[in-house]
């Protein structure tokens, strides 16, 4: 088959690397536009758009597919085969239906559970057990399309967003091979999503990452995991915005206000929540590098002190 391959961030680079090193022809690469980065804000291209000029590849950027941009640049390539990972844009009716096997998509959640722009950070903070990595032909809608093929995954109980990510997009990687063969060959029957279980994954939203210390401890450890590494739980601290990067619920009710230090020591930093106890293990003040909770906690007298 010729592939055409879409997709834009890191999560993505196992799946087109997988199409890339299969018996398949890869015959370009679709990605978002190059985006200002860093703080000199000087455009930087995409991860995939990095690996397909090294794999030597044509590659796409329009800014939209909406009105058909790019639609002769998509033609031209001739595909039999979209696969899709992460891209950053709908995929339009006219796209759908190019390819004569369809467009498929690598998405990092058990459909149709998690639907949406952040199934990973979602299903932390939801309290999942299980992810995984869904193969799916893609529809109109958002995720709604038959399921090809899904591999399960448990999510550890201290694994950040980060983490789970990574892990993730070397599933869907390892999965592709032989769904590429398998469609090939004729041999994939899809199913329908079951609509009455089907949950949205929205966007992370910054707003979301500032802690409420009257949620209980096991809650906040979630919010700490779901939003590493990006956009970084938080709370305010003698008048400063103080990154927390890990922290564990621990048992124990505590004395105090939520929110207080009840103790810091070479365990961490404990702080009083609604329900229980957050331990804090990791966490960063402005300006300064991240820092074990344990050297804070040798460096600052922080016991009584209160987060907001």
């Amino acid at each position: 088959m010729r592939i055409l391959f879409a997709g834009t961030p890191g999560f993505a680079l196992p799946s087109l690397d997988a199409v890339a090193d299969s018996g398949h022809e890869l015959v370009g690469v679709m990605t978002q536009p190059d985006r200002p980065a860093g703080r000199g804000r000087h455009l930087q291209a995409s991860p995939i758009k990095q690996r397909a000029l090294e794999l030597g590849m044509p590659v796409l950027q329009p800014e939209t597919l909406r009105a058909r941009h790019g639609e002769d640049e998509i033609r031209a390539l001739r595909p039999d085969l979209a696969v899709v990972a992460a891209y950053g844009l709908l995929l339009p009716g006219w796209m759908l239906s190019l390819p004569a096997q369809g467009c498929i998509n690598v998405h990092a959640s058990l459909l149709p559970r998690w639907r949406g722009a952040a199934p990973i950070a979602r299903a932390i903070l939801a309290g999942d057990s299980l992810t995984g990595i869904t193969l799916m032909r893609m529809a109109r809608g958002l995720d709604t399309g038959d399921i090809l093929a899904q591999e399960a995954t448990a999510i550890g109980p201290g694994e950040t967003a980060g983490e789970l990510h990574d892990r993730l997009a070397g599933l869907g990687g390892g999965m592709l091979p032989a769904m590429l063969d398998a469609l090939a060959r004729g041999e994939v029957a899809g199913r329908v999503q079951d609509e009455a279980a089907a949950t949205h994954a929205r966007r992370l939203d910054k707003a979301e990452a500032a802690l409420d210390w009257r949620q209980s401890a096991v809650s906040l450890s979630r919010a700490v995991r779901a939003f590493n590494p990006w956009p970084v739980a938080h709370g305010g601290l003698d008048g400063e915005r103080v990154r927390v990067w890990r922290a564990e619920a621990i048992g124990g009710a505590a004395e105090a206000d939520p929110g207080t230090v009840v103790a810091a020591d070479a365990a961490g930093i404990d702080v009083a929540t609604g329900n229980g106890q957050l331990r804090i293990t990791e966490l960063q003040w402005p300006g300064r590098r991240r820092l074990p909770a344990a050297e804070v906690a040798r460096g600052r007298p922080l016991v009584g002190k209160r987060f907001e």
